[in-house]
């Protein structure tokens, strides 16, 4: 347990953010699995890419994931999309 007021106080700050980073982690893969699900069943839509990658850009803005991990993500996206479309 922290002695010291600051620590203490970086404690309280650290559990606000966890919750924080918990609940974007949880936007980010509910929407990663929905955009997933929907072009394994051979639907295209780009309005489903768009909210995808809407999810992963403010996920990386809000420094859940860094910029490369959302690049991945998006390009594989794309990459799946475009197998389907064939």
């Amino acid at each position: 347990m922290a002695n010291i007021r600051s620590a203490e106080k970086q404690r309280r700050q650290a559990a606000k953010a966890q919750v924080r980073n918990r609940t974007g982690k949880s936007r980010l893969k509910s929407a990663l699995k929905k955009a997933r699900t929907a072009i394994a069943g051979g639907d295209t839509d780009i309005n489903i890419l768009r909210s995808g990658y809407s999810e992963i850009d403010k996920a990386a803005r809000r420094g859940l994931i860094k910029n490369n991990t959302a690049d991945r993500y998006k390009s594989r996206l794309a990459a799946a999309a475009k197998r389907v479309a064939k």
